[in-house]
């Protein structure tokens, strides 16, 4: 398992955003598999250096990742079943599809059944695999047994109980009754090794692609949500830590006002934290959920990061996110402690929305790199922050995110003042926009510049990763095994050269000024 993270560094650097379960593969959905092994080539061809992704936990209800049912734990959908059959776990006539999945959308409840049923066939395996791979189970069960235990108990109670949310099962154990969760335990013993062996396949399938795509000189960029869904092992095993009433029912909940993407604002549903009792004991979940991140990958974006200043608290009965209030959240005491503990982390801030002046002085004191996002550049005067000429070298620029349309998408429906408005910046008549915000992405002087997969490869609104305060049909797009084309990769690393961001760019260079023969 990894044992360590990559340093933050300031060199220029650039990557392409794409999450795992966009990949291609015969089962459904994005995994561990092949695929991934051939995206990082092409990140490597193209001149990256960076791939990020979204959130890697276990999606429930609306698919979300960032709605998973653990902060710590993996996701078992991911897991190459090719990989298995290596193991000794699964055979090829396990994989047989009685109908081939569609290869450019996830159809999410055809995939659970399916790769439910595969993944239980090499629970029952197990017990004749080859010893090395059991004691290397062993093992990691108990080196994350910090975690794993309640995950692994919580899944299979959500199972046991008709997959009914924590709060709605029996008392003594939604609370936690010591009699309770003993007699639990044993009685789930095997659902609980179930899911166990689900999280150490992931695991141990993550880090061999993590090393593989160090190797190759690609870091890996994480994303942690600093809030985590009510209905996750986190809540029900630490519910003292969240603003739940007797019932376990949030008092309050989180999301942000009206912005952007919503006249309304966005009601996340969340339950909020207390952090006051999380300062008691120097926010110990907090470290661990860290550690836990940077273990899996090499830099993290926090998303929503103003949240440790002032977050949106909601009443649990209100049914949008008009009627909120902002509230202080712990602010630097928190990043001391975390450095007190862990040192300097190589973290991202989020700070998109409503960015008060506390905000920038928080990220900025603690020397952390911000946002911006070019499709958000082109309204407002010319001190929006967005506006290339206004970006920080500390900062990553985005062409768009998860959150928002395809560059394609997006320019076709713009108003005719802020469409006019980037032709003009870009000096374009408005056609290939999308590549037109990657041009402007890779020469801003962001040190780290970021696009989606979509845009790299021209797609339209159809593409759309997210639409935000929308619960379904969101999460699905999937890229095709023929979209990858060696001349778009050759384009990205000329691209990548010329605006000093090829991880070899000085080399490059001086290969050339040699054959040129200057001095």
């Amino acid at each position: 398992m990894s044992e360590g993270v990559l340093p933050m560094t300031r060199r220029r650097r650039c990557g392409i955003l794409c999450h795992l379960t966009c990949l291609p593969s015969p089962f459904g959905i994005g995994d561990l598999g092949d695929a991934a092994y051939r995206f990082v080539d092409f990140l490597c061809s193209a001149g990256q250096s960076v791939w990020q992704v979204l959130p890697l936990g276990p999606t429930g209800y609306g698919d979300s990742p960032y709605q998973p049912f653990s902060a710590f734990a993996g996701n078992p959908l991911l897991i190459d079943l090719r990989q298995l059959v290596e193991d000794g776990l699964l055979t090829e006539r396990d994989l047989a599809l009685p109908d081939p999945f569609a290869d450019d959308r996830v159809h999410y409840g055809e995939v659970i059944a399916f790769k439910q049923m595969v993944l239980r066939h090499a629970y029952q395996r197990l017990p004749g695999a080859p010893q090395a791979l059991q004691d290397e189970f062993a093992a990691f069960c108990e080196a994350e047994r910090d975690w794993l235990a309640d995950y692994a108990l919580f899944m299979a109670l959500k199972q046991r109980h008709a997959w009914a949310s924590w709060f709605e099962w029996p008392r003594e154990i939604a609370l936690r009754a010591p009699e309770a969760m003993a007699r639990w335990r044993d009685e789930l013993s095997d659902e609980i090794a179930y899911h166990s062996l689900l999280q150490f396949l992931f695991e141990r399938q993550w880090q061999r692609l993590h090393v593989y795509a160090q190797s190759n000189g690609i870091q890996i960029i994480g994303d942690l949500p600093i809030f985590v869904g009510h209905d996750s092992a986190d809540v029900w095993g630490h519910q003292e830590l969240f603003q739940l009433d007797a019932q376990g029912q949030p008092t309050v909940v989180a999301g942000v006002p009206p912005d952007y993407f919503s006249p309304t604002g966005q009601r996340w549903g969340n339950p909020l934290y207390r952090w006051e009792r999380m300062a008691e004991d120097g926010y110990g979940w907090w470290l661990a959920r860290l550690r836990r991140v940077l273990s899996l990958v090499d830099e993290v974006r926090i998303d929503h990061f103003r949240g440790f200043v002032a977050y949106w608290e909601v009443p649990a009965a209100e049914p949008t996110a008009i009627h909120g209030r902002w509230v202080p959240g712990p602010g630097r005491a928190f990043f001391d402690a975390v450095r007190a503990a862990l040192g300097d982390l190589p973290i991202i801030a989020e700070d998109l929305g409503l960015i008060t002046q506390d905000v920038t002085a928080l990220r900025q004191e603690l020397g952390l790199p911000g946002m911006t996002v070019l499709q958000f550049a082109f309204g407002g005067p010319a001190t929006n922050p967005h506006l290339p000429f206004n970006h920080e070298r500390n900062s990553v620029v985005y062409t768009g995110t998860h959150d928002n349309d395809t560059s394609v998408g997006w320019y076709a429906g713009l108003g005719e003042r802020e469409a006019h408005r980037a032709r003009v910046y870009t000096g374009t008549d408005g056609s290939d926009m999308h590549w037109h915000l990657i041009r402007l992405a890779m020469t801003s002087v962001s040190d780290l510049a970021i696009y989606p997969l979509q845009d790299v490869l021209g797609l339209d609104s159809g593409a759309r990763m997210n639409f935000p305060g929308r619960a379904q049909n969101n999460w699905t797009w999937r890229y095709t095994p023929d979209a990858l084309d060696p001349a778009l990769a050759a384009a990205l690393s000329e691209l990548a050269r010329v605006t000093g961001r090829h991880p070899a760019s000085d080399e490059l260079e001086e290969r050339e000024e040699a054959a040129a023969g200057e001095p």
